[in-house]
């Protein structure tokens, strides 16, 4: 009964070995795959969302901007020529 229960204790060590070293290949694969999206990413000149919201609101402020010049300047024509 004694070698079964060794057999068994040496099985049960192999899994354990085996499933830490599935773990540790796991780890590593997702390592390696983030790494590769990051750098093909940045390969792409994507932006970050901050730099979109920032060029948005740049944007914005300068249609609004535009429209309170438009606005200036067509109540200058309309003095000028009335």
């Amino acid at each position: 009964m004694q070698t079964r229960n060794k057999i068994f204790d040496d099985i049960s060590q192999l899994m354990t070995n085996a499933m830490g070293v599935a773990q540790g290949a796991r780890e590593e694969a997702e390592t390696a795959m983030k790494s590769m999206i990051d750098r093909w990413l940045a390969d792409r000149d994507f932006v970050t969302r901050e730099e979109f919201d920032a060029v948005r609101a740049m944007a914005q402020k300068a249609r609004e901007e535009n429209a309170a010049l438009k606005a200036r300047l067509d109540a200058l024509e309309a003095k000028a020529n009335g």
